[in-house]
């Protein structure tokens, strides 16, 4: 078989002594990776590719590095239909658009869940104090639409709060307030802050995947803005 259109899906490799893990090859890059730093790609019913964010789709995958420039390299270089062996029938231009706002509902759904096991406060006043109080918050979470004002106070009460660690608190502004209002189920949402708890951990990888694969990290410095830089406190038994 061709390495180049290998089945990807029957790829592991020796973790090392104790064990093996899991990897795959990017059909782009042919860098080997852990699965979850790449999407998983598969055919509908109809022939078309399809992302599978959750990598549970039945049926032969094609796994790409998880970055909008990859996944659009691979449309246009036509690597999905050698990975499938010309039984692609159809590759939509727009697939890494699709992936990003794949990437987006994963993050609201995992926001909602989040805020179903009492994990999100909303409002200004709320979310302001659960940053004083115990045991404090997880991540702060701003509507892109969010003055500057108001995101200017929140940073000053982390900065109370956290002082030179305000950077360990990842600031979360990548939703428009539509968005924020269908997660948590509730209208003109504009700050929310999201508590230690199940949930917070799942929330924030989400978060994190949908940043990397803008290409826009979570380590960004901001004047006023407290931004993730893969720091924070450690995650609750069980999240």
């Amino acid at each position: 078989m061709d390495a180049a259109t290998a089945n990807e899906d029957e790829l592991a490799l020796d973790a090392g002594p104790g064990g093996r893990a899991p990897q795959r090859t990017c059909i782009v890059t042919r860098a080997v990776a852990a699965p979850e730093s790449l999407i998983r790609f598969v055919l509908d019913p109809e022939g078309v590719v399809v992302p599978d964010l959750r990598g549970r789709l039945p049926g032969r995958g094609a796994w790409v590095d998880a970055r909008r420039e990859t996944v659009a390299e691979a449309v246009r270089r036509r690597q999905f239909q050698r990975a499938f062996k010309g039984k692609a029938k159809a590759v939509p231009e727009d697939l890494a658009d699709r992936v990003g706002a794949g990437l987006r509902a994963d993050l609201r759904q995992a926001l909602a869940l989040a805020n179903k096991a009492g994990c999100v406060v909303t409002g200004f006043g709320k979310v302001e104090a659960a940053i004083g109080g115990e045991p404090g918050i997880a991540a702060l979470f701003h509507a892109a639409e969010a003055s500057a004002d108001g995101r200017r106070k929140l940073a000053q009460a982390l900065r109370r709060r956290h002082g030179d660690a305000i950077s360990r608190i990842p600031v979360v502004d990548d939703l428009s307030e539509d968005e924020l209002d269908m997660a948590l189920g509730r209208d003109h949402v504009i700050h929310a802050a999201l508590v230690a708890g199940v949930g917070a951990t799942g929330c924030l990888a989400r978060w994190r995947r949908l940043r990397s694969f803008e290409g826009a990290g979570t380590a960004i410095e901001e004047p006023g803005l407290a931004r993730d830089d893969g720091g924070g406190p450690p995650p609750p038994e069980g999240a």
